[in-house]
């Protein structure tokens, strides 16, 4: 049995030790052989446990109630303490499966971005490969911001069509 506090020498008065099988162990200091040294040795190694519970209790992130959501559903989605380390053969087959279909909607975009004219192009590397804003764009090229979101819709329409 675990406790949460720890016993002061003074109220060290016996011991209860209860075993696997249910029997209890009375242990009481100066009698049948117990010395203080043996009373001492057990009660350190009570203290001992009292800490280790203590620190468990402390630094364990998750608590039994986080295994719950507040309806009472199955924690799993959103605890990662919970989240099962081994693969799921169905779940591996699907991602594998969307993971083709993103690489092949990829080498689509590619090569339909490559048949854009060079304005195009330029537009779309300032966008999203140097992360540029419209408004820092449109004052470059000495134009409104509506003018750059006007070619970039025009570009997304070309696109889209191609994919």
């Amino acid at each position: 049995m675990s406790r949460n506090y720890k016993t002061s020498k003074k109220n060290r008065v016996n011991y209860i030790y209860y075993s696997a099988n249910g029997q209890t162990v009375e242990i009481k200091p100066n009698g049948e052989g117990i010395t203080d040294t043996i009373i001492a040795t057990l009660h350190e190694m009570d203290d001992l446990e009292v800490d280790a519970n203590r620190r468990e209790t402390y630094h364990v992130p998750i608590h039994l109630d986080a295994y719950h959501g507040k309806d009472e559903e199955d924690a799993n989605d959103y605890n990662a303490y919970l989240i099962d380390p081994t693969p799921n053969p169905m779940e591996s087959l699907i991602h594998s499966i969307e993971k083709a279909e993103h690489e092949e909607k990829l080498d689509k975009l590619r090569l339909s971005i490559e048949t854009l004219k060079p304005q195009q192009k330029e537009l779309i590397q300032k966008v999203f490969y140097e992360k540029r804003t419209n408004v820092d764009i449109a004052k470059e090229e000495g134009v409104t911001e509506a003018a750059i979101r006007n070619r970039l819709k025009k570009i997304y329409e070309n696109l889209r069509k191609k994919i």
